[in-house]
């Protein structure tokens, strides 16, 4: 599986979580940059635009779903909108339906299959293509309307 050209921002406070998934992505083209809490993870969306967000729900100073509200609104003024994966420790139905209310595609508990969770990044990854090409179709037949 090739992720080149993919920007992925992982945030965990475990920095055995965060040197896997660099690794694991890396390994394959991907352009991985790490924080490991929510108020480091907004520092760098100020500079680094990814196209998945991986979050840790328990986060030293807020938690993923705060973060996920701020990257939302973030995204929202830049136009964009990208998918989110929940990656948290808890197994239970009630915290996956919470991540997935809050406004989290995907919710993967740790410890990850890496096969399955290479599978889940690159389903959003694909998702987002879709939504990016709808949207630049979109945006070339407005303008093809007023000529």
């Amino acid at each position: 599986m090739s992720f080149t050209g993919l920007r992925l921002l992982v945030v965990d406070d475990d920095a055995d979580t965060r040197t896997l998934l660099t690794f694991l992505f890396e390994l394959d083209g991907a352009e991985v940059i790490t924080a490991a809490s929510a108020e480091e993870a907004l520092k760098i969306m100020s500079f680094f635009k990814p196209d998945i967000l991986i979050s840790d729900i328990c986060l030293p100073d807020e938690d993923g779903y705060s973060l996920l509200l701020k990257v939302r609104n973030l995204e929202a003024k830049r136009g964009r909108k990208i998918p989110a994966i929940a990656l948290t420790a808890s197994a239970f139905a009630e915290d996956q339906k919470r991540a997935l209310l809050a406004g989290y595609d995907r919710y993967q508990c740790k410890p990850i299959d890496i096969d399955k969770f290479a599978s889940i990044v690159a389903s959003l990854r694909n998702s987002n293509n879709t939504f990016d090409i709808l949207r630049d179709n979109a945006e070339t037949c407005k303008q093809q309307s007023f000529n």
